[in-house]
């Protein structure tokens, strides 16, 4: 029996409506579909869609209040976890940024399909200009945090949040990090967990506290051999 998308997520005291229904299960056929023509997901089976990419991309609007906001997805792959927040909270503007020009076709496609404004571009994020403008960034399952903290701490603007989604075992990244998101101009706050069925999930929670040096970030050969 197929699982009703409104029932799960009130499941996690989480509101949806008919055009968001709609929008996620459509999202889901095209997914589906350009999966076969290029390597977008490992996970295709509906149930695990909408449980391991669409909710747990969207339980962030459970801690974080995205209205009226500026969002910068660093290596969104297929859409994760903007897109899914951008049908649930219209108001927000949503930019993608990915290294692989494949991935944004996709991307465009889905977003004329189902009627969602993004930007979207094709480039690598060590190369991106809008520096310390955004009011969050995100990054799901992309690189360790000390890489990816320099990829993506110098985009949040002062009192911004990055927030890089992370598995349950998140404690080495982190702690190998913390010195790196400090001389970012970061400050680790928590981390936030929380459970869908069996799969444990971490958002941390890390603040923009000051400008980054115009040095951050490097070429992605230097922040990769030498982290932070």
């Amino acid at each position: 029996m197929k699982i009703n998308i409104k029932e799960l997520f009130e499941e996690h005291d989480i509101k949806i409506n008919d055009s968001q229904v709609e929008k996620l299960e459509k999202y889901y056929e095209i997914l589906v579909d350009w999966n076969s023509k290029i390597n977008l997901t490992a996970i295709t089976d509906y149930e695990d869609v909408l449980k391991k990419h669409f909710l747990d991309s969207i339980y962030l609007i459970k801690h974080f209040d995205f209205n009226n906001k500026f969002l910068l997805d660093v290596g969104s792959g297929a859409g994760f976890p903007s897109l899914p927040l951008k049908i649930m909270v219209p108001s927000l503007d949503v930019t993608i940024i990915d290294a692989l020009k494949k991935r944004i076709s996709f991307l465009e496609i889905l977003t004329k399909e189902i009627d969602l404004k993004a930007k979207l571009i094709h480039g690598r994020a060590e190369e991106f200009k809008n520096r310390n403008y955004y009011d969050f960034v995100t990054a799901r399952a992309v690189a360790r945090l000390n890489i990816l903290s320099e990829l993506c701490i110098p985009f949040v603007k002062v009192g911004g949040l990055f927030l890089p989604l992370k598995g349950p075992k998140y404690e080495e990244e982190l702690d190998e990090s913390l010195n790196g998101i400090k001389t970012l101009g970061g400050r680790y706050i928590q981390t936030i967990n929380f459970q869908i069925d069996d799969n444990s999930r971490s958002v941390l929670k890390i603040e923009k506290v000051s400008n980054t040096n115009k040095l951050y970030p490097r070429q992605f050969g230097k922040i990769k051999s030498k982290p932070l």
